[in-house]
C-alpha cells in the first residue's frame, strides 16, 4: 500500500484529534512544562547574587531587596545564607516539577498508545479480504505495535518541548537583551544558520525513517510466515534459508538505520559547531564589554549562564525536529493504514436481519480480485430455503470465491447476490454475517479452552450447550478423554489435536452457533477414511432443515445434497437437481445465561 504524503502539520492536527480524550491530561503536562520555564530563568540568579553581593560590592536585585529585612540585609553572611537556600529551593522546585510532569507523561502516554492500537486493531479488523490478502499481516502488524507510538511521541514529547523552548527562549532573549542588547544580538545570530540546516536534514531523515520501518516491516513478515509455516520448513530442512532470508530483509533495515545515524549524527554536529561558534563570538564581546566598564563580571557571567539557557532551547528544537522525523514518518504509516475504506461498506441505511429463511439467488453474478484477473463469469441460480447445494469443480474454478461472495467477504464486480430477495448490500454486515455457519477445510482453533473454541460461536453459551454441541458433532467422546477435558488447552492454532479432532470442535461450533445457513468447505479433505465417516454423519445432522453449501472435490461427499453445482474456469456449466426434502424445523439450543468455563 502506498503511503500517502501528509504535510508536519496535518499530521500534528490528526494526531491531536485521536488525542483528544487525553486532551485534560496534555495540558497538565502543559502547565507543568510552563513551570520549567520561570525556573530556568531563575536557576543563574543565586550565581550573580554570589559574585555580585557577597563576594563583591553591587547591591541585591531590587526584587530581592525589598523582601528582605532592611539591616540584615546588608549583611554578606546573611546574604549568603540566604543564596544557598535560594540555590536549594530552585533546585527542588526544578526536580519536583519535573518527576511531576514524567509521572504523568508515562500514564498519559501509555494510555493513549493503547487506545491508539486499539482503534487500529478494530479498524484492521474490518478491512476488506482483498486488503490482507494483498498486505499481508506482518505490515499491519508492525504498524499497530511499533508505529502506534508516534502518537506519544509527537502528541506528548513533540510538541510541549517545542512550546516550552520557544518560551524559554523568548524569555533568556528577553533577559539578556535587557542587560546587554548587543550580547542578545549577537548571539541570536546564529538562528538563520540552525534554520537552514532544520529544512535541509528534515525531508533527508523523514524519507530514510520510511524506508527504514518498510525494511522492518519486510523483516517481520519474514519471521511470522516461517514460523507459522513451521512444519513445511523443517519438513524440507529449509531453516537455513528462512535465516538467511531474514537477514537479507533485516540488513537493509540496519544500513538504514546506520544511514539515519550518520545523518542524525552530521546534523547534531553542525548544529554544536555553529552554537559553539556563537557562544565564542558572545563571550568574546563580553570580555571587550567587562573592560569597557559597559558589565560587570557577575552580569558577564549571568548572561554566560542565561546564553547556555538561551541555547539551550534552540539546540532542543533543532534536535527534536530531527528525532521527530523517525514518529512523523511513523505517523504516516498508521494513518494511512487508518485512512484505508474497506471494499465492502456498510450502506447508512442498512436493514436489520434477525434470522433468514434461507432462499439464495445469484443473478448474473461476475467477480474480479483484480481488473485482469476475473474468476467467476455471469454465474446465474436460484436456491429454495432448506436446500443442500453441492459445489465442484476443478481447483481453481471458483468454488470458495462463490462462497465468499456469499457470506459478502467480497462483493460482485457485476450483478447481484440476493438472500431472502434482498440484496446483500442491503444488509447490516453483522446481521447478515450472524445467518452462516461456516466450516473450513483447515479447521481454525484458537490458543485457549476446547470449551471456549467451541463457545466462540455464541459466548454466552452454557456448559451444557456446549456439551449438546459437541455430542451432536460426534466431539464429546475424545474431549472427556483429554487430562482436562473441555478445559484442555488447543495451543496455538489447536496444533495440540489431530486434524480430526480439530474438525469436529469446528463443527461443534456450528452446531452450538444454530446459523440458518451453513458453509462447508472441503471439510472431509484431510482426514481418513473413519473420521471422515464419523465428520460426514455430523454434517449431515448439522445441514438438516438447514440451506447448506458444501465445496468438495469427491463426488461421493456430495450425494447427500439436493442440488449440485458445476463449476469450470469461473463459469456455472450445470445444474444438477435432486428431489428437494421438505424443510424441517431446527431445534434451537437452549439458552441460558453462563454460569462456568469462562464462556
Amino acid at each position: 500500500m502506498a503511503t500517502p504524503k501528509y504535510t508536519d502539520i496535518m499530521l500534528y492536527r490528526r494526531l491531536l484529534q485521536l488525542a483528544r480524550p487525553y486532551w485534560p491530561h496534555i495540558v497538565g503536562i502543559f502547565l507543568l512544562s510552563l513551570i520549567s520555564t520561570p525556573l530556568g530563568l531563575l536557576s543563574p540568579l543565586p550565581l550573580k547574587i554570589a559574585v555580585d553581593s557577597v563576594i563583591g560590592s553591587h547591591p541585591l536585585p531590587g526584587f530581592l531587596d525589598s523582601l528582605l529585612p532592611t539591616a540584615p540585609s546588608r549583611s554578606t553572611a546573611y546574604i549568603l545564607i540566604f543564596t544557598v537556600f535560594l540555590f536549594v529551593a530552585i533546585e527542588l522546585l526544578t526536580y519536583l516539577e519535573s518527576l511531576g510532569r514524567w509521572m504523568l507523561q508515562t500514564y498519559t502516554g501509555e494510555k493513549l498508545v493503547l487506545d491508539f492500537r486499539a482503534k487500529l486493531f478494530h479498524h484492521v479488523q474490518r478491512l476488506s479480504l482483498s486488503y490482507h490478502d494483498s498486505n499481508g499481516t506482518a505490515n499491519s502488524t508492525y504498524r499497530i505495535q511499533y508505529d502506534a507510538h508516534s502518537i506519544q511521541h509527537i502528541a506528548i514529547s513533540g510538541v510541549f518541548p517545542f512550546v516550552t523552548a520557544g518560551l524559554t527562549l523568548g524569555g533568556m532573549i528577553y533577559v539578556t537583551a535587557a542587560i546587554d542588547w548587543q550580547l542578545a544580538l549577537v548571539a541570536l545570530a546564529v538562528s538563520p544558520v540552525l534554520l537552514l540546516l532544520i529544512q535541509v536534514s528534515r525531508k533527508r531523515l523523514r524519507s530514510r525513517w520510511s524506508e527504514v520501518k518498510a525494511y522492518e516491516s519486510s523483516a517481520m513478515s519474514v519471521v511470522q510466515e516461517a514460523l507459522s509455516s513451521i512444519r513445511v520448513v523443517k519438513a524440507f530442512g529449509r531453516e537455513d534459508r528462512e535465516q538467511e532470508r531474514f537477514v537479507k530483509h533485516s540488513s537493509k533495515g540496519v544500513k538504514g538505520q546506520i544511514d539515519v545515524a550518520f545523518m542524525g549524527g552530521g546534523f547534531d554536529l553542525l548544529v554544536g559547531l555553529t552554537i559553539a561558534i556563537g557562544t565564542a563570538a558572545v563571550l568574546y564581546l563580553g570580555v571587550r564589554h567587562v573592560q569597557s566598564g559597559v558589565l560587570t563580571l557577575g552580569e558577564l557571567l549571568l548572561i554566560m549562564a542565561y546564553l547556555v539557557k538561551l541555547y539551550g532551547p534552540l539546540e532542543t528544537i533543532c534536535k527534536k525536529v530531527a528525532d521527530l522525523q523517525s514518529a512523523l514518518a511513523s505517523a504516516e504509516r498508521v494513518l494511512a493504514l487508518l485512512d484505508k475504506a474497506p471494499d465492502v461498506p456498510e450502506r447508512a441505511n442498512a436493514r436489520s436481519l434477525s434470522r433468514a429463511s434461507g432462499a439464495v439467488a445469484f443473478r448474473n453474478v461476475s467477480f474480479a480480485y483484480t481488473p485482469n484477473r476475473t474468476v467467476l463469469h455471469d454465474i446465474s441460480f436460484e436456491i429454495g430455503p432448506g436446500t443442500r447445494v453441492g459445489i465442484q469443480g476443478k481447483t481453481g474454478a471458483g468454488k470458495t470465491t462463490l462462497v465468499n461472495l456469499l457470506i459478502r467477504f467480497y462483493d460482485p464486480t457485476d450483478g447481484q447476490v440476493l438472500l431472502d430477495g434482498v440484496d446483500l448490500r442491503d444488509y447490516k454486515l453483522a446481521d447478515l454475517r450472524n445467518q452462516f455457519g461456516i466450516v473450513l477445510q483447515e479447521p481454525v482453533l484458537f490458543s485457549t479452552s476446547i470449551a471456549e473454541n467451541i463457545a466462540y460461536a455464541r459466548p454466552d453459551a452454557t456448559e451444557e450447550e456446549i456439551f449438546e454441541a459437541a455430542k451432536a458433532a460426534n466431539a464429546h467422546d475424545f474431549i472427556v478423554q483429554l487430562p482436562n477435558g473441555y478445559d484442555t488447552e488447543v495451543g496455538e492454532r489447536g496444533m495440540s489435536l489431530s486434524g480430526g479432532e480439530r474438525q469436529r470442535i469446528s463443527l461443534a461450533r456450528a452446531f452450538l452457533k444454530n446459523a440458518p445457513i451453513l458453509i462447508l468447505d472441503e471439510p472431509t479433505s484431510s482426514v481418513d477414511m473413519k473420521t471422515e465417516t464419523m465428520i460426514m454423519e455430523s454434517m449431515d445432522r448439522l445441514m438438516e432443515g438447514r440451506t447448506s453449501f458444501m465445496i468438495a472435490h469427491r463426488l461421493s461427499s456430495l450425494e447427500i445434497c439436493d442440488q449440485r453445482l458445476v463449476l469450470e474456469d469461473g463459469r456455472l456449466v450445470d445444474i444438477k437437481s435432486d428431489p428437494v426434502p421438505v424443510v424441517k424445523e431446527v431445534p434451537e439450543f437452549r439458552r441460558r445465561k453462563t454460569t462456568i468455563l469462562g464462556v
